[in-house]
C-alpha cells in the first residue's frame, strides 16, 4: 500500500518543497512505496527559485513542481495521507483542516522545524548556501522516516518514531 506523506509549510515555496523533492527523490532510489506532497496554507504561487537549484543540484528534475494550498489534500479524491510533517513553525501553529488518512483515521502528525533559509544575510552566495544545508537536513531526516516500516506501523506507533526522528 502506497505511503502518501504531506509536508506543509506556510508559502510552499522553499522547506516543504525541499523535502518533498528530497522525500520522493530517497523513496525512488530505494524502492520503497512512498509518494511525497507539499502544500502551504497561504501559497506564494511561486516556488523560490534557490529551493529549485539545491534541488536540481542533488540531482532531482523539479519540473513538475508547483506551489500548493492544503485544501487539496482535505478535497474529496485527495490520496489517503498517512503521515503530515510541518516544517515551518507558522504552518505548525496553524488549524489545518481535516485531512484523510488510511483506513479514515487521521494521519500522525509531526513537527520538524527549519529556520527559513529565504532569510539568510549575506546576499544570494549566502542563501545558496543556506538552501543547501537545509535540502541535506531534510534529506537526512527523511532517510530516516523511510528507514521505518511504514506499511506496518499503526497510527501511534507511527507518530511516536516520527517524533523520535524529530529529536535528532
Amino acid at each position: 500500500m502506497t505511503t502518501h506523506v504531506l509536508i506543509l509549510c506556510t508559502h510552499n515555496s522553499a522547506r516543504s518543497v525541499l523535502a518533498e523533492g528530497m522525500l520522493g527523490h530517497w523513496a525512488r532510489r530505494l524502492g520503497r512505496d512512498v509518494v511525497a506532497h507539499s502544500a502551504g496554507s497561504a501559497p506564494s504561487g511561486r516556488i523560490n527559485p534557490f529551493a529549485l537549484d539545491a534541488l536540481r543540484h542533488a540531482g532531482i528534475d523539479t519540473g513538475d513542481f508547483r506551489s500548493k494550498a492544503w485544501d487539496e489534500f482535505s478535497a474529496a479524491g485527495a490520496p489517503p495521507l498517512s503521515v503530515v510533517i510541518t516544517v515551518c513553525d507558522s504552518a505548525a501553529a496553524e488549524t489545518c483542516p481535516v485531512f484523510v488518512g488510511r483506513a479514515g483515521e487521521q494521519p500522525a502528525k509531526v513537527h520538524w522545524g527549519y529556520p527559513d533559509p529565504s532569510n539568510a544575510e549575506g546576499g544570494d552566495d549566502a542563501r545558496r548556501h543556506a538552501f543547501e544545508l537545509t535540502r541535506q537536513a531534510i534529506g537526512f531526516r527523511m532517510l530516516q522516516l523511510l528507514a521505518l516500516p511504514l506499511e506496518s506501523l499503526d497510527r501511534n506507533a507511527m507518530q511516536s518514531a516520527l517524533a523520535a526522528i524529530g529529536r535528532t
